[in-house]
């Protein structure tokens, strides 16, 4: 059998933590910073984890499932 692809663009956007579940970065931190508050931007420097509804999905990208 061939080995499972693993998606590209998935596997720069999400990393598996020391349990198994998922973290990804937040979003709207790239551009058009002047609008938003510190305290906004300062929480959107933190990762997030991905919820577990969504968790099967990447992992099959991933090729983890």
């Amino acid at each position: 059998m061939p080995k499972m692809k693993v998606s590209g663009s998935a596997k720069k956007r999400f990393r598996i933590t020391g349990s198994g579940k998922i973290s990804r970065k937040k979003a709207f931190h790239r551009h058009i910073l002047v609008g938003k508050s510190p305290k906004r931007k300062r929480n959107m420097r933190q990762s997030a984890l991905v919820h577990t509804s969504d968790e099967h999905r990447i992992k099959q990208l991933l090729a983890l499932a």
